[in-house]
């Protein structure tokens, strides 16, 4: 019998009722569940599955094909180097920090993954006390029963990688100085007593007086005669970090030098450096090639001259290429070094090559090389040998 004839109009609202109680009662699990999934951290909502065997299409259906969007590689995040120091805590270090003597080094650089830079005193012999370590997302060096010799320069290199090749991004590295304070040692320990530095025209001369703690004073002095040496800052400027650079060397700064520092009651020499002044030449040489004749009989004597006009001072060396070398011909050659007037000094070098009694051997290409210690350059002529002319009949 049918329910509508059961219960009547009465059961007809009854239904109509439940009907409607289901629906919002649906309607607000759906809301409920919902927000559970935006709500709840870690949960990713689940897509729906349509059922197998029924159809989910309602009627026919529009495909639109949306273009797909090429992700960007995430750009990576900045090198940061901290300390880490007792009990868990970490620092952000600047330019330098100090550690004492004996105690651990710890520094954390974040990448994945990152090569370090140490010391060079580190790099041949750590003894077993440096240890380093790549984790997921950082780079761990470790230093134990630290020394003052250990004082110097740690660098943290972020590496980029495609597939298995990496190399290092020098533009994003992350720098420290680390000092270790020694209470016996003010100067980084050398096992050199003396040291040869070229003091070059072209370039600044550095005289590392390397201390161990940034609180030490230094100065520099010169052995003979035994005289402190000024230090302005624009000629010789000093640098805790670096040591002493003469910015400009000339002749007057050669000779023996040596660094003091003093910290409290203790007062020490450094190793002693013997700078050695080299004049390096500005630019490469521009030689200049011209033979005697360009054409020589057999049996005439040849001269080929090369030719340099430089700098006062600056050495210039000469080598020869010529056809009589394949058969052995021996080189000979004058050599002269004369200066030239004007305001500026300069010289001229020159190299001469000898060929006597000419033979047909002796025809060819002849090269000459002029070298300074900025570089070389070459220069080539070309000589002809004629038969030797015969003596006119009387």
């Amino acid at each position: 019998m049918p329910l509508v004839n059961v219960f009547g109009s009465k059961g007809r609202w009854v239904l109509s009722a439940l009907l409607i109680f289901a629906v919002i009662c649906e309607l607000a699990y759906c809301q409920e569940d919902t927000q559970e999934q935006r709500t709840t951290p870690g949960r990713k909502p689940k897509p729906s599955k349509p059922k197998l065997g029924k159809s989910t299409n309602k009627g026919p259906r529009t495909v639109i094909h949306k273009p797909k969007i090429k992700a960007t590689p995430a750009v990576p995040a900045q090198a940061v180097l901290t300390q880490v120091l007792k009990r868990g805590k970490f620092k952000k270090v600047g330019d330098s920090i100090s550690v004492q003597t004996g105690d651990t080094l710890e520094l954390r650089c974040r990448g994945k993954p990152v090569q370090w830079s140490v010391p060079k005193y580190l790099e041949e012999d750590d003894d077993g006390r440096l240890r380093i370590v790549q984790h997921k997302r950082y780079g761990a060096l470790t230093l134990v029963n630290t020394t003052g010799a250990d004082t110097g320069e740690y660098t943290c290199y972020p590496m980029y990688c495609e597939d298995t090749d990496c190399r290092k991004e020098y533009d994003k590295a992350v720098r420290v100085f680390v000092f270790f304070p020694d209470p016996q040692e003010l100067f980084v320990p050398s096992s050199d007593y003396y040291e040869a530095i070229q003091l070059r025209t072209n370039w600044p001369t550095l005289l590392p007086c390397q201390v161990t703690s940034p609180e030490a004073k230094v100065t520099l002095h010169r052995e003979f005669p035994p005289v402190e040496v000024a230090v302005d800052g624009t000629e010789i400027s000093f640098n805790v970090k670096r040591g002493f650079t003469i910015h400009r060397p000339r002749p007057h700064h050669a000779g023996a030098l040596f660094c003091v520092a003093s910290l409290g009651n203790l007062r020490q020499s450094s190793t002693k450096y013997m700078l050695i002044y080299v004049n390096y030449p500005m630019a490469p040489p521009a030689p200049v090639i011209q033979a005697s004749s360009s054409s020589v009989a057999v049996g005439v004597n040849l001269r080929v001259s090369c030719s340099v006009v430089g700098e006062q001072d600056v050495v210039v060396e000469f080598t020869w290429e010529y056809p009589g070398q394949q058969i052995g011909r021996p080189l000979y050659t004058q050599e002269s070094i004369s200066p030239i007037g004007g305001g500026a000094a300069r010289q001229q070098s020159q190299s001469v090559l000898l060929v006597d009694e000419v033979r047909d051997v002796d025809q060819g290409a002849y090269t000459c090389t002029a070298l300074n210690l900025q570089g070389a350059k070459s220069v080539s002529t070309t000589v002809k040998v004629v038969p030797k002319a015969k003596p006119k009949k009387p």
